[in-house]
């Protein structure tokens, strides 16, 4: 299977992650998997690091020089698939043919509904599949207009890590300046609104009358970090509540904490919550968007309905005090990311796909 990749992204975000994870299992496999990106991306890098051949495209105005590069690869030899990872690389190949040249699959990974103009549209139809990351996402396509046979559900993975022994664990804390003893709390992503940062200093500020040691570590950066400082200040837990900015070796984030909390909004699946329960880290989120389809209640971790804040302030304290409980959803949250949300299925199930739409147009043709 000779399948080209294209994304056009030139940040570091959980898109670009499952794509490099798709890429290396393929080449794993023995499959001659090629990407698509954007010079100087962080995805065609890391991409490159790892062996997997890579055409790159100038960062500026990368959608039109995308679309006159994949319209000569086409032209000189076609891939078996080509599959778009982000909106840009859409466009890109739409325009220029992918979808009547050959097979053409579209990763969708966001729950908002598709624009309803017939350009949008016309777009998504010009793909032979569209995975969606949930069950969710795969609702909010089809109430768009996409015939449902057309959506496959694929979940996105993680490798499964080692659990940190306890020395990591020391030494993890001691990066953020943790004690052994203080319940630390934590959470990994953009500082967005509908990301929810906010409700977690909020439930801090209740917690700390009855747990004075516990803390908050907000890995990630974004618009908002000025406000949750702010926010932070004034509800007197400024020291308690630490910003590192963007940690790439996150997995020392999730070696430090104690419970792993993620108040999203909008969450067409969230790749933190499915790395930190790998971790075997009791889980807290909001039951918002396709967030129920990773945990479920009691069994895996805890949902919490949303901004409240005694509600998310209970969830907390109940697996600080309860500790049996509190390990029984970690060791079962792992149990659930193995058997549904691997980086090696999700490889797998793509693959799959790929290879049955391409047994698809052999039969056709």
């Amino acid at each position: 299977m000779k399948p080209l990749l294209v994304d056009l992204e030139r940040e570091w975000r959980g898109g670009q992650n499952q794509a490099l994870l798709l890429l290396r299992g393929l080449h794993a496999r023995g499959h001659a998997a090629e990407l698509l990106a954007a010079e100087g991306s962080e995805l065609g890098q890391r991409a490159a690091a790892c062996g997997v051949p890579v055409h790159t495209v100038p960062a500026r105005f990368s959608t039109f020089h995308a679309y006159r590069k994949l319209r000569r690869l086409l032209a000189e030899r076609v891939p078996e698939v080509v599959h778009v990872n982000e909106p840009h690389a859409l466009t890109a190949a739409w325009l220029a043919g992918a979808g009547s040249k050959t097979q053409m699959v579209i990763s969708r990974r966001v729950g908002y509904p598709l624009t309803k103009s017939r350009l949008a549209r016309a777009r998504y139809l010009a793909a032979r599949r569209i995975i969606a990351n949930s069950q969710w996402v795969a609702g909010q396509v089809a109430g768009c207009g996409i015939p449902r046979e057309r959506i496959s559900v694929i979940y996105e993975g993680t490798e499964i890590p080692a659990l940190p022994t306890a020395e990591q664990r020391r030494k993890a804390r001691a990066r953020w300046g943790i004690a052994d003893d203080a319940p630390l709390l934590g959470c990994a992503g953009v500082f967005l609104a509908d990301k929810g940062q906010e409700w977690l200093i909020r439930a801090l500020a209740a917690l700390r009358p009855e747990f004075p040691g516990c803390r908050l570590l907000l890995a990630g950066d974004g618009p908002l970090r000025g406000q949750l400082e702010s926010l932070a200040r004034e509800l007197g837990v400024g020291e308690a509540v630490l910003f590192p900015g963007f940690v790439k070796d996150v997995e020392n984030v999730y070696a430090a904490l104690d419970i792993f909390l993620l108040p999203s909004f909008f969450e067409a699946l969230n790749n933190s919550l499915i790395a930190a329960m790998a971790m075997e880290i009791p889980s807290i989120a909001f039951a918002k968007g396709a967030l129920p389809e990773i945990i479920e209640q009691e069994k895996s971790g805890l949902l919490v309905s949303g901004p409240d804040v005694n509600e998310i302030r209970g969830a907390v304290a109940r697996l600080l005090k309860e500790r049996e409980f509190a390990g029984r959803l970690g060791r079962a949250g792992r149990e659930r990311v193995q058997e549904l949300f691997s980086a090696e299925r999700m490889v797998e199930e793509t693959l799959r796909l790929y290879e049955e739409l391409q047994a698809g147009r052999k039969r056709a043709g």
